[in-house]
């Protein structure tokens, strides 16, 4: 994509901030949606919740990129809790989609965050693009999600949903939290071990959203997730070679379900997820395997 105007909401967090740090080097010109009055030419104000976003601060961009949303493991899984989650996302998500619609000239591309908890528990069988929603909460939200989309979908703008996985990082997210436990020699495996981890480096997550803002013939659910899913058992290996410290403790399932309550049902279950159609899209992963990953996100 040529030097272009593209707005990011959720430019805060871990994923988002890596996105506009890699746009504003290539000299895009970067839009931050924020949640409160604009202390900068930059800043766009929205509120997710109420459903508001201030469209004419939108003018002029070639693309609009949604990654808001509350942290699905920052707190146990109240209801409370829950409806945050949805409404920061759906609501968020419905709000961007019809200010993207109302725009002229229209916005090139729409990238919608989503996740790979689309596809709810699959066990060791394997799941790619083609593969409907599983069933649960995470799953439902997705669903919703990616149908909050609907009006730039329908307004003619190429719309892409990021079903991202976990994210290899020691910036933060679920990843940056492992890093401190297994530098202590406390790292081990969750449950049994077995359920299946769909990772992706950070720097990888950030090339494949350039990669679909650039390619104009793309539309629809793409996976952002590594080639080859492994088990929490190999990933909890991998962090142990890398890193040079034991993995000797484990965290045993019921442990897990009264600390996390319901969100524990999704720690210890399990997603082997394939990148099909980004990696059809000719998409070329720079850190596929665990450990390279890894390294690149201690940094070297």
């Amino acid at each position: 994509m040529e030097a272009s105007r593209i707005a990011v909401a959720g430019a805060s967090g871990l994923i988002g901030a890596a996105l506009v740090r890699s746009l504003t080097a290539d000299g895009h010109e970067v839009v931050r949606l924020v949640r409160r009055t604009p202390r900068a030419k930059d800043e766009v104000e929205w509120d997710p919740e109420r459903q508001y976003v201030d469209a004419a601060g939108l003018s002029g961009c070639d693309a609009v990129v949604n990654l808001a949303g509350a942290g699905v493991g920052d707190h146990r899984w109240t209801d409370a809790y829950k409806r945050k989650i949805r409404d920061s996302r759906v609501l968020g998500t419905a709000a961007l989609a019809e200010a993207a619609a109302s725009l002229s000239p229209l916005p090139r591309v729409f990238v919608n965050g989503s996740a790979i908890g689309f596809y709810g528990d699959t066990g060791e069988r394997a799941v790619d693009e083609n593969s409907p929603p599983g069933d649960g909460f995470l799953p439902s939200l997705c669903v919703e999600w990616e149908e909050a989309a609907a009006p730039a979908e329908e307004a003619g703008v190429r719309t892409v949903f990021a079903r991202t996985g976990l994210v290899v990082s020691a910036e933060g997210g679920a990843w940056g939290r492992l890093f401190p436990l297994f530098k202590a020699g406390l790292g081990g495996r969750l449950g049994d071990g077995r359920q299946y981890w769909s990772y992706i480096a950070l720097h990888d997550e950030v090339a494949a959203l350039r990669h679909l803002l650039d390619t104009e013939s793309l539309s629809g659910p793409f996976n952002l997730t590594a080639p080859q899913p492994l088990t929490n058992r190999e990933i909890t290996a991998a962090m142990g070679r890398v890193l040079h410290r034991p993995t000797l403790f484990a965290v045993p399932a019921p442990a897990l379900r009264l600390a996390l309550g319901e969100l524990a049902g999704d720690v210890l279950g399990s997603q082997r997820v394939l990148p099909a159609r980004l990696l059809d899209s000719g998409f070329s992963f720079a850190f596929p395997g665990i450990e390279d990953a890894i390294r690149a996100a201690r940094g070297g």
